[in-house]
């Protein structure tokens, strides 16, 4: 009987278009039935990189695999990667994907279809680089705050990390979710450490069998620490609900005043506020076009110039989006708006530590933009900072805070760089990672080069070469925001430290969690670059 449903099953799986279909691909070899499994349990996040770079050598841009009837395909080919994130098609995330969802809900990483389209539509305009720039001097009174915080670690080798997590956090509750900072939650630090565990919870899930169903899951040790990482992510993240909701009411209340008083007029104190023409030359836009850049801002209204979480209140008000619609792109844009740049930050600092040469010239032009004012920063300095620009973005090269992307397919695909077709039902796997070190596109691509982002060398290469916050159709709504938050806040440390580290890029010890790290930690000194009486920069 035994032997009967073996064979039946090897018939069954063996035959299956989907099977047929990747075993054309290069890859691994497979055992019959259980197909690449064995391969999946040899894997882990600490060694899923070394094993990345070894696959890549043998088999080249693509790499197929199967368990059962399920297909997983590996992409690295920029070409190939175009066919997947351009496609208006290929917008469903992978399975993988339902880990989140006990902590985000349906919002806007995980959901799909009519939902996923209505939801972007308004919370796209909300990232617009007219309403971001108004964010600067938030952005700069909050890495002032790291930059003391910081006096107490000069001299001594720290985990950078943990305190570009907690500012991140700051820095997302009090521009995005616009929340006053005497009102916010006093556990950002708390926040940024449960979301990192939680991180590593459903990376392990993804590779672990006996957690990958939540009947088993639910029993396990993991699922009691999950559920008390959650109570504290989601506390934080109620807050920050509550005190907006209040400060927009308090808001309504004193305008209702206003109008009493006064006759009923329309306040337009803020019409013109954020309609100047914001400058485009930097050289990240290339790579950063995307829907924002196609709104007019002199047809943009008040309304649409709220930003995020006033944006969604506004919604809820109007019956356009639930509670529940709410909570769930809170917790969504909470995650992934800190802990993306708080990973990316803290390997721009490791990487200036060590190359002293290039923190060299970050700080020339730093110092050519300030001189020996105390001024803040403000929107207009940071256009003037091309080169960390080109730091930041040869960092994201490197080191991608999202180190892959998942998709599934609901058509076949056939690829460009190969007579391969993938199956409709297949899970893409996009190695950004891998597509960054293409020696095609940069050559001596493992060597930290911020001329790789030369103008000259942009144009030359393929769009989808360079995809730190994804491309196309669901590509990061707040990458511009990023970007601008990664310039005012490593500039600012930059003004008031030297950063040193002896670890070199090539003994970074890599973990391909959720968000990539560094397992060996982001171990930097500092040692301050003028007199303490000149380190109190204005706020």
């Amino acid at each position: 009987m035994l032997v009967t449903v073996l064979i039946a099953g090897y018939y069954y799986i063996e035959t299956s278009r989907a099977v047929r279909l990747i075993k054309k691909l290069p890859g691994p070899p497979s055992v019959p039935i259980l197909g690449h499994s064995l391969v999946t349990l040899r894997m882990t996040p600490a060694n899923l990189w070394q094993k990345g770079l070894e696959y890549h050598k043998l088999y080249g841009n693509i790499a197929g695999a199967y368990i059962g009837t399920k297909a997983v395909v590996f992409l690295i080919d920029p070409r190939d990667v175009e066919i997947i994130l351009s496609s208006s098609v290929h917008i469903d995330k992978a399975e993988d994907y339902q880990f989140f969802k006990p902590w985000l809900g349906d919002g806007l990483l995980i959901t799909t279809g009519d939902k996923w389209r209505r939801h972007r539509k308004v919370i796209a305009p909300t990232f617009h680089m007219n309403i971001l720039k108004t964010f600067v001097p938030l952005f700069y009174e909050n890495s002032i705050d790291l930059v003391h915080r910081l006096r107490e670690k000069v001299g001594q080798k720290f985990d950078c990390h943990d305190y570009l997590s907690a500012v991140t956090v700051d820095i997302l509750t009090e521009t995005a979710m616009g929340v006053k900072r005497e009102r916010r939650a006093k556990t950002g630090f708390d926040y940024a450490m449960a979301v990192m565990k939680m991180s590593d919870i459903l990376h392990r899930r993804q590779f672990d069998v006996s957690l990958r169903f939540d009947a088993l899951f639910k029993f396990s040790k993991l699922a009691k620490i999950q559920e008390k990482l959650l109570n504290i992510i989601h506390t934080v993240t109620e807050h920050v609900i509550k005190e907006k909701s209040r400060d927009v009411e308090e808001k309504l209340t004193k305008s209702q005043s206003k109008e009493v008083q006064n006759g009923k007029t329309t306040d337009n104190s803020n019409t013109n506020e954020n309609t100047e023409k914001v400058q485009s030359d930097s050289s990240y836009m290339h790579y950063v076009r995307d829907d924002l850049d196609d709104i007019d801002e002199n047809d943009v209204g008040e309304k649409k110039r709220l930003a995020f979480l006033e944006m969604m209140l506004e919604l809820k008000k109007n019956g356009q989006m639930t509670d529940e619609e709410v909570w769930e792109e809170v917790n969504t844009i909470m995650f992934e708006g800190h802990d993306t740049t708080a990973a990316g930050s803290s390997f721009a600092l490791c990487v200036l530590g060590y190359l002293q040469d290039i923190q060299a010239r970050v700080h020339e032009e730093i110092d050519a933009i300030f001189g020996d004012s105390n001024r803040q920063c403000t929107f207009q300095d940071t256009l003037e900072m091309k080169y960390l620009e080109k730091v930041i973005m040869e960092t994201l090269r490197l080191f991608p805070p999202v180190p892959l992307i998942a998709r599934q397919l609901n058509q076949d695909v056939k690829l460009v760089s190969g007579n391969y077709i993938i199956p409709k039902t297949a899970t893409v796997l996009i190695l950004q990672f891998m597509t960054h070190r293409l020696e095609k596109y940069y050559p001596n691509s493992t060597v930290f080069n911020p001329d790789n982002f030369l103008p000259e060398k942009m144009q030359q290469r393929h769009y989808y070469s360079y995809i730190p916050f994804s491309a196309g159709p669901r590509s990061c709504v707040g990458r511009k925001f990023a970007m601008l938050k990664l310039k005012v806040l490593l500039s600012t440390i930059l003004r008031n430290y030297r950063i040193i580290s002896d670890t070199p890029l090539t003994d970074f010890q890599l973990r391909g969690d959720i968000i990539l790290k560094r397992d060996d930690g982001f171990n930097i000194k500092i040692e301050p670059r003028k007199p303490a009486s000149r380190t109190e920069v204005a706020i």
